[in-house]
């Protein structure tokens, strides 16, 4: 075999194994080799006048769903949007947590059926545990590990300084490339969730892509 057909065959091992864990925790879960037939799927839970709120996630950016959304007749709450004031950021981090539809990513998933993520304010995990009709988590493979101990390490050794400098945010990760447990005041690092099963009268689809995506 080819490297890319072994790199193929793990992504699409690795991602069944996931699906088939996060099953067994009372989530809707599907895998996708491609991003394409991924990003079709999430936008069958998509309709027109749907107040859709994205949880800023990179995953998410690389996949266009947000104008894609847009496109199929969704109003977009985005707390990213530049354009936005202070004070229309903190609004739309509200109107997420009651919408239609919440896109997300997810920092971790486990392979034992778990999403484990690491927030700043607790927006988006609290937007994923309760409060819009429907959720929809996006992963790549990359983002697969064994359990959630594994899902914390992935965070500060890897998704954690890369947002910092994504954000621009001087903490002290950004100079040593892992987590150094600081306690500045732009900490982003606050608010820790692992969604272990399917949270009481939540609705999650998880949907894994064979490929890697965001941070």
């Amino acid at each position: 075999m080819t490297i890319p057909e072994i790199e193929k065959w793990h992504a699409d091992a690795l991602g069944e194994a996931a699906v088939s864990a996060l099953g067994k925790s009372g989530f809707d879960a599907a895998y996708f080799s491609s991003r394409e037939e991924a990003v079709r799927h999430a936008l069958g839970f998509v309709k027109a006048g749907d107040r859709v709120g994205f949880g800023g996630s990179m995953t998410v950016v690389e996949l266009g769903l947000k104008e894609r959304a847009i496109a199929a007749g969704a109003v977009a709450l985005d707390h990213g949007d530049p354009a936005l004031s202070p004070e229309e950021k903190a609004a739309t981090r509200l109107a997420q947590q009651t919408c239609d539809l919440f896109i997300s990513g997810s920092n971790a998933v486990t392979l034992d059926g778990a999403l484990v993520n690491v927030d700043g304010s607790g927006n988006r995990v609290s937007a994923l545990t309760f409060g819009p009709k429907k959720a929809v988590v996006l992963a790549g493979v990359n983002k697969i590990v064994a359990d959630e101990e594994a899902g914390y390490r992935r965070i500060r050794e890897y998704a954690a300084p890369m947002n910092n400098k994504r954000l621009g945010i001087p903490n002290p990760c950004v100079a040593k490339g892992v987590c150094c447990d600081c306690a500045g005041p732009i900490r982003i690092c606050k608010v820790y969730s692992t969604l272990k099963r399917m949270p009481a009268g939540a609705d999650i689809t998880v949907i894994i892509i064979g490929e890697s995506l965001g941070f």
